[in-house]
């Protein structure tokens, strides 16, 4: 994989899980649209969303309730959020790997 440039944390999001069993992650709004984004996770506490090549998001400290249906589903709503108006939302698909912070340089 190659470098990305930009990374930013995200202090405060959401995770949302309705009765299906889908997910929804709200987020604060980032500059540009996503392109080819996905979302990689380990089970762990750090999750990645890469936006496009250069841009990621990393999710820190990610609830123990949460862990198992974000490793169950294998696509999410991410919801980008300005102001209290949604800017953007978008599929991505999830993808499970063995250490995401390996990925985090």
């Amino acid at each position: 994989m190659s470098t990305i440039k930009e990374i930013d944390q995200e202090s405060r999001y959401d995770i949302l899980q309705n009765e299906a069993g889908d997910i929804l992650i709200i987020i604060n709004s980032r500059a540009g649209g996503p392109e080819n984004p996905r979302f990689v996770y380990d089970g762990g506490t750090t999750a990645l969303l890469y936006r496009t090549k250069d841009s990621a998001v990393v999710f820190e400290s990610i609830a123990k309730d949460a862990r198992m249906p974000l490793k169950s589903v294998s696509s999410m709503l991410i919801v980008e959020v300005e102001n209290e108006d949604v800017a953007r939302e978008y599929e991505v698909p999830v993808r499970i790997v063995k250490d995401v912070k390996s990925l985090i340089k």
